[in-house]
């Protein structure tokens, strides 16, 4: 009988009963109501940390007018990204007592507003995480502000778009730039890109950075250097082959993502073509195919987790804003990936080590 009960969850009724408090008090405690009392709260919150009560969600939402979940809304094809994103607005959420729900959806999708406002409808969300492309969809930006479901978007931008919607920016153009002037300075002038999805506002704004880079240093763009794809290992394998098979053939070639150069990696070993000193090869987001490889990858190192955490803690912020009647808050965080220089790069011409 005793073992039981030292297993037993605490409850609600537990927190109230050894606060001296109602359960009502308790309940504004959790729900950081500004009507307690700053010594009733810290005992309150006292009696909730010695007894690891943490509050389910579903049952808050059940129990109240207001909702305690989020959700994940994504559609990409890169697992490692996904993962991160996930694992950013979940640890927000456990700390803020909230649940998280997690929505792949088709991003092309013309019923993905009906979709999407049925979803926070049937669950009781308080609101949604939007990655990308769902996040830079301007009609389904208007349709969710049309329905006043609350939304934080998570978007690739030199800088904040002021639009009105709330978002986390990336500035994915000026990182490229950065990539494209490193294999630049290196001595290659034959720099292969390589796509990510089109639709995805980060592969225009990588691109646009590839392009900066060339222009700023004089160097004429090539088409037959740029080749179309998705954020996936086969088509940066694909794509490789391709730009290998030049007369011509470039001396570097940028991925717009990690798997994306995992893949060109891969071509390149299956031509007998010695990385970096016959072909330099970059990527972005700093993703473990760029740590693991061989060479390791020169990449962008992008804070995704992070990114994600900022996200979920403006919208929920934004959340117990508006509960408690104050304003919400009208400034977009910004981050910029950062340049790591690994071993898959080198300058044009160079030869290995000799043993």
């Amino acid at each position: 009988m005793h073992e039981v009960q030292r297993v037993r969850s605490a409850t609600i009724k537990d927190v109230a009963e050894r606060a001296g408090v109602s359960l009502k008090t308790v309940s504004r405690v959790i729900n950081n109501e500004p009507s307690v009392h700053a010594r009733t709260r810290e005992k309150v919150q006292r009696e909730i940390d010695a007894l690891g009560y943490h509050p389910d969600p579903s049952a808050r939402s059940l129990r109240s007018t207001r909702a305690y979940a989020l959700g994940l809304v994504y559609d990409n094809p890169n697992a490692h990204y996904i993962i991160n994103l996930q694992r950013g607005v979940l640890s927000v959420c456990r700390s803020s007592g909230f649940g998280l729900q997690i929505h792949p959806c088709d991003s092309s999708s013309p019923k993905l507003a009906d979709e999407l406002c049925e979803l926070v409808r049937r669950s009781r969300l308080a609101g949604l995480v939007l990655a990308p492309p769902m996040s830079e969809q301007p009609a389904l930006i208007h349709a969710l502000g049309e329905a006043k479901i609350p939304f934080i978007r998570i978007i690739s931008a030199r800088q904040d778009p002021q639009d009105g919607s709330p978002c986390v920016y990336v500035d994915d153009r000026d990182a490229a730039y950065a990539i494209t002037e490193h294999l630049i300075q290196l001595g290659h002038q034959r720099i292969g890109f390589l796509w990510g999805g089109s639709e995805h506002r980060s592969s225009v704004e990588r691109y646009q950075g590839y392009e900066d880079a060339l222009k700023d240093y004089g160097i004429a763009l090539d088409r037959k250097l740029i080749v179309p794809g998705d954020f996936t290992f086969d088509d940066g394998f694909r794509g490789a082959r391709k730009l290998l098979a030049l007369k011509d053939r470039p001396s570097a070639i940028f991925g717009s993502n990690d798997e994306i150069a995992a893949g060109v990696l891969a071509a390149a070993h299956s031509d007998g073509i010695n990385v970096p000193y016959d072909l330099s090869i970059a990527g972005f987001e700093d993703s473990p195919f760029s740590k693991q490889s061989w060479p390791a990858l020169t990449t962008a190192r992008q804070a995704t987790e992070e990114i994600a955490r900022h996200a979920a803690q403006r919208l929920i912020g934004d959340l117990q804003r508006e509960a408690n009647g104050e304003p919400l808050s009208s400034t977009n965080e910004g981050f910029s990936p950062e340049l790591v220089v690994r071993g898959s790069t080198a300058p044009r011409h160079s030869a290995p080590p000799k043993r």
